[in-house]
């Protein structure tokens, strides 16, 4: 769900250990040389190789469409990853409520300088938050000093804790509740630090500026013009449609995978990481949105307004995020646009060129509890990005 590993001390190591944290991303190790013709499937076998139990990869360009698939769908049976499967993409929702919020800009019904109190008077308080203080660009672009509730809805990091509390559901003002109980990180607007506490909040103001909720307003502008129908938000339904590829948390190191592929509706479902979809429809959001046809010019600019991440173990140096969006570079000049997601047993990692043209989506499907491990599984996943849209680029 969230993106650097937090550096308060309410959050566990094992919050950490798990990679809820993964959207950042890690650095190409080396730099990119010209690749084969199988290069896809073979970076795909190399997270396989490096431990995945799964994987699937989709990219699509001017030049058609290449997949690769890896290792199992099923470790119980032995079956493929299915091909055109439903994924879950995680906080990678957050691009689609960003992109509905700058429509609802665009339209002059909300502005990126209108305070969250505004359109949510009093939820923002408490334990020195306070919503009047806080706008609606600052919790786009995760500058707003929010806490993240997630911990407060992860009480066991271990099997039997997922298992005992994968299906309690939380109302977004009660995880909202969640994080007001903790004092902010920092002074709004200061520096940047990711929060999912941010999202379910633009969530919220969708529905105050529309009367429909987040997902209702996602599907009308973004899913039915875009032709999306495999693309959807299940709310408190922890099921994958068919196809789909099971997943797999490890939660204990040398531990056994135990089968994760029911969400986790404490933090699954709402707009900071709800949404099912599949790698081809993905990359047709990501391309549509670049491609300058979901946005008019001012908000898409305002979208690709960065500010610096910090620099941490799992962030790419030079990452910056926009507007529910980041910027990654690339080991051959320029970078991608995109927003991965992760959650229990699962990372998917959409990547986008800056002018829409060519998109690839990751989709892994387990997790391990070794931090080290899951660095090298993000490595693998960063480098198969990176060779393929810089091979595209140069073909």
């Amino acid at each position: 769900m969230s993106m650097t590993i937090p550096h308060t001390a309410r959050r566990t190591a094992a919050v950490a250990a798990l990679a809820l944290t993964l959207l950042a991303g890690l650095s190409p190790t080396h730099a990119h040389a010209e690749q084969p013709a199988d290069a896809l499937q073979r970076d795909a076998d190399a997270l396989r190789d490096a431990g995945v139990t799964g994987v699937s990869v989709r990219l699509d360009g001017p030049h058609g469409t290449r997949t690769a698939l890896s290792g199992v769908g099923d470790l119980d049976t032995g079956a493929p990853v299915p091909r055109d499967e439903y994924i879950r993409i995680g906080s990678t929702t957050k691009t689609y409520v960003a992109t509905v919020a700058l429509q609802l800009v665009g339209e002059g019904r909300l502005s990126l300088d209108d305070s969250v109190e505004r359109w949510l008077p009093g939820v923002v308080r408490g334990h020195g938050n306070d919503g009047r203080r806080v706008t609606v660009r600052h919790i786009l672009q995760h500058t707003s000093g929010l806490p993240d509730y997630i911990a407060d809805v992860l009480p066991e990091m271990s099997a039997a804790g997922y298992l005992k509390h994968r299906s309690t559901t939380y109302s977004s003002r009660q995880r909202i509740a969640f994080a007001m109980t903790h004092p902010p990180v920092f002074e709004p607007g200061k520096r940047w630090e990711y929060s999912n506490t941010n999202y379910v909040l633009a969530g919220m103001v969708i529905e105050a500026v529309t009367g429909r909720s987040w997902d209702q307003e996602v599907e009308a502008r973004i899913l039915r013009p875009l032709g999306l129908s495999r693309t959807f938000n299940p709310g408190d339904d922890p099921r994958l449609p068919r196809p789909h590829a099971r997943n797999y948390q490890q939660f204990e190191q040398a531990g056994p995978f135990t089968d994760t592929t029911l969400g986790y509706l404490p933090f699954d479902g709402d707009a900071d990481g709800g949404i099912i979809s599949t790698a081809a429809e993905t990359n047709r959001f990501f391309s549509a949105l670049l491609g300058g046809k979901l946005l008019a010019p001012a908000q898409l600019a305002e979208m690709r307004r960065t500010v610096a991440v910090p620099d941490a173990p799992e962030n790419v140096p030079g990452r910056r995020y926009g507007l529910g969006i980041s910027w990654t570079p690339l080991t051959c000049g320029g970078g991608y646009w995109g927003h991965s997601g992760s959650g229990f047993g699962y990372l998917a990692w959409p990547a986008t060129t800056p002018d829409g043209r060519t998109s690839v989506t990751v989709a892994v499907h387990s997790r391990p509890a070794d931090e080290d491990t899951a660095v090298r599984h993000i490595r693998a996943t960063t480098e198969l990005v990176d060779h393929a849209l810089c091979d595209r680029a140069q073909q």
